[in-house]
């Protein structure tokens, strides 16, 4: 089994914003699998799905961003512990990136939160840096005067078209990884995509 998080906010008001990209991703991870991710356990909504011969959790931490590890390690604890998992092979981590233009995925197998707080909690309460991650670029064509605001507000109308296709490439990555593993997907996936005009 291999456990997909998507990192993001609870709650309608923070729904289709840049910092709720992880879950997006999930949803659309779900969508394909013909799931619905709303059994709660863990601190968290969950899903059971198949992806290629591979069984999956899904999971959609509700803990708000900030404290995204506390679920992450009862998730671990529960399903990867309990079942002799490997953290860096059988955990892969989605989480939005400022610092990438948008539209762009980066899968990457280890690595510091890069001054993600999602990231850095996940890190801190399992205690290692080493365990797969999607990061999907959000950063504008503009510069951003408030960082945090910006995460946090709504998509542009403009951008949803790009946003649309990265969620797609998201979940052809986490295919890809699960399918021909994670150098498979690092090479067909690591390339910079062109931001929303």
């Amino acid at each position: 089994m291999k456990l997909i998080v998507g990192l993001g906010n609870p709650g309608i008001e923070y729904q289709f914003t840049p910092h709720n990209m992880g879950y997006l991703a999930i949803e659309r991870i779900a969508d394909r699998c013909k799931v619905q991710v709303t059994n709660r356990h863990c601190k968290a909504l969950t899903a059971r799905a198949v992806i290629g011969n591979e069984p999956v959790l899904l999971a959609k931490p509700e803990t708000f961003m900030n404290l995204s590890g506390m679920s992450v390690r009862e998730l671990w604890a529960k399903y990867g512990e309990a079942n002799e998992l490997n953290v860096n092979r059988d955990l892969i981590v989605i989480y939005d990136e400022l610092d990438f233009p948008l539209g762009t995925i980066k899968v990457q197998e280890r690595g510091s939160s890069a001054g993600h707080n999602g990231m850095e909690s996940v890190i801190g309460a399992l205690g290692t840096q080493e365990f797969l991650r999607i990061r999907m670029g959000i950063g504008p064509d503009h510069p951003v005067k408030d960082g945090a605001q910006y995460v946090l507000s709504p998509w542009k109308k403009k951008e949803l078209t790009v946003v649309d296709e990265m969620l797609d490439r998201t979940a052809d990555a986490v295919e890809v990884i699960l399918e021909e593993g994670a150098a498979a997907a690092m090479n067909k996936f690591n390339r910079k995509a062109e931001s929303a005009k």
